[in-house]
């Protein structure tokens, strides 16, 4: 199994997004380096059912690739919330994905509104969970 190591800040935006919006899936991107993750890009869930799937909105997929384009930086990650279910990608999130290579995170709310969070690389119909670790990157002395 993979490992990944995440900032402990975007882990922390991730989860606090997922609990502010309980009832539906969030959804963004998470730029890299050649140093690792750099940011999250939050964008708008467009589905129908928002409640049970994602779809990234076009406009903001494209606004978020274009500043990390001119940050020099690139996609390393996908991720999306389950409201009510465990974080495990569903059919669809796997016969959606189509960023090879690429991260892909899901949060879940399901046990009692306490988050958990796993990773995998989907390839084909095929997802293989990675294992993530936390990389501290708050500023020392910071009270977070």
């Amino acid at each position: 199994m993979s490992v990944v190591r995440l900032p402990r800040s975007i882990v922390n935006q991730l989860l606090q997004l997922a609990q502010k919006s309980p009832e539906e899936e969030i959804c963004g991107l998470i730029s890299r380096d050649q140093r690792g993750f750099k940011k999250c890009y939050p964008v708008v869930n467009v589905a129908d059912d928002k409640k049970h799937f994602f779809a990234l909105d076009p406009k903001g997929q494209i606004e978020a690739i274009r500043s990390m384009r001119e940050q020099g930086e690139e996609l390393g990650a996908i991720f999306h919330s389950h409201p009510d279910s465990p974080p495990l990608p569903s059919l669809a999130d796997i016969e959606q994905h189509e960023y090879p290579g690429v991260l892909y995170l899901i949060i879940s709310l399901g046990k009692k509104g306490v988050p958990e969070m796993r990773g995998y690389h989907i390839h084909g119909r095929e997802a293989g969970e990675v294992v993530i670790t936390l990389l501290d990157d708050t500023p020392q002395g910071s009270s977070e």
